[in-house]
């Protein structure tokens, strides 16, 4: 209790930031359909995000370091208030994208400052604790971030400023906290090329599961519209599938550290195969069969990313830790710029069921990569313990590199 105490004012900035930035993007699918904007418009919305994600996740150290944690967080929340507020402003699926921008950098840099914070403050005696309800507070504030969406009305001026109120007030836990400012981290050195060399099979793995967790979060709306949901039943769909992932995670990283993780991954790609084809066939069974086929398709894609990464940490030593996340964070990204936009495309030129058709295809060639590189080498005599994996900021390896090396 003392531990949750002690960071009540950064978790409570988790929640906040949250419930305003993370329900803008299926407010923004479904308020690009009520305003007539194209599918592949919508998913340029998408794209956009994620690459303001990159420049925050970037930028946010080195703005850090200049001016301070507390002024750094302030500069993100702010951009990121604006990002959202100024929607009904423009309504210009071009300016949107701009304003997109501000809240993927507002996002990055917020994670960026707070896992700074967290890293400075814990304690070998109180990582595992503190990690573990950060874990829980970021994955229920992303749940209930869907969920809020069923009582916001597309395209109102109200729905934006609600969202921009929670990230303004995020500003506030962590401004009026008495506890000190810690040292500025050194920002990691961002060498793409280290995923590759240390597990070519860990760097495809996040890039697929930054291709298939961008398709779903940022058009996945879209394909709710297109398969007869309505707006509250989209905020059950999202979150059926955030659901699916959180609960996945236990099983997958038993799993994970009994076997070997290449067989893992390659039976959550035939799985993820599956639960798209799932999905694409219950759309025409009702509410509760579309829920199922998210909160599956939730179980077999949400965990590749921290099982990709794990396997990656294999192959690594301590030293190189902190590089090798910001390494696999920035592949993420980088499927995750590219996804939303080729999605929406697809399910303009082709249909809901294309992006689902999508997505399998990139596990297929996941699974098919696994295979190959179970021939080319074998599995690591030792492995590093499987850990849940927020995607958050390249400094989140800074927190989870003594956990990773086996200490408490």
């Amino acid at each position: 209790m003392r531990l949750l105490i002690s960071f009540a004012a950064l978790f409570l900035s988790v929640v906040l930031l949250q419930l305003g930035t993370g329900g803008v993007a299926p407010l923004d699918a479904l308020s690009g359909v009520e305003l007539g904007f194209t599918t592949s418009q919508i998913g340029t919305l998408g794209s956009a995000h994620f690459f303001g994600f990159f420049i925050g996740c970037w930028w946010a150290p080195r703005l850090m370091g200049a001016v301070g944690h507390s002024r750094a967080f302030a500069a993100f929340t702010a951009a990121g208030t604006i990002g959202l507020i100024a929607h009904m402003m423009i309504v210009n699926p071009t300016a949107w994208a701009l304003l997109r921008i501000l809240s993927g950098a507002c996002v990055a840099g917020c994670y960026t400052v707070i896992e700074a914070w967290l890293n400075a403050k814990v304690t070998n005696e109180t990582r595992g604790r503190a990690m573990g309800i950060y874990r829980v507070v970021d994955i229920s504030g992303s749940l209930a971030a869907q969920l809020v969406i069923g009582v916001l009305s597309p395209a109102a001026y109200f729905s934006y400023n609600l969202l921009a109120l929670a990230c303004c007030a995020a500003l506030l836990p962590i401004t009026v906290s008495r506890v000190e400012q810690p040292a500025m981290p050194a920002a990691p050195r961002l060498r793409p090329g280290l995923a590759w060399r240390r597990s070519p099979l860990g760097a495809v793995g996040v890039v697929v599961s930054g291709v298939t967790g961008a398709a779903f979060r940022m058009v996945g709306p879209i394909y709710g519209v297109k398969v007869g949901l309505s707006a509250d039943s989209i905020a059950l769909f999202l979150a059926a599938y955030v659901l699916g992932g959180g609960v996945a995670q236990f099983p997958l990283g038993w799993l994970a550290d009994k076997f070997d993780r290449r067989g893992v991954l390659i039976g959550l790609s035939v799985a993820a195969v599956l639960a798209c084809a799932a999905t694409v066939l219950m759309a025409g069974l009702g509410r509760n069969g579309v829920f199922l086929a998210a909160f599956l398709f939730g179980m077999a894609t949400i965990p590749i990313y921290s099982l990709s990464a794990a396997h990656a940490h294999d192959f690594a030593a301590s030293e190189e830790r902190v590089e090798l996340s910001a390494a696999l964070m920035f592949l993420y990204a980088v499927g995750a710029i590219a996804s939303p936009l080729f999605a929406s495309t697809l399910i303009q030129q082709f249909g809901a069921s294309a992006m689902f058709a999508f997505i399998a295809l990139t596990h297929a060639a996941l699974l098919a990569f696994g295979l190959i590189r179970m021939r080319a080498r074998p599995a690591p005599r030792a492995k590093t313990p499987y850990i849940y994996t927020p995607r958050t900021s390249f400094l989140v390896g800074r927190l989870l590199k003594k956990q990773r090396d086996g200490d408490t």
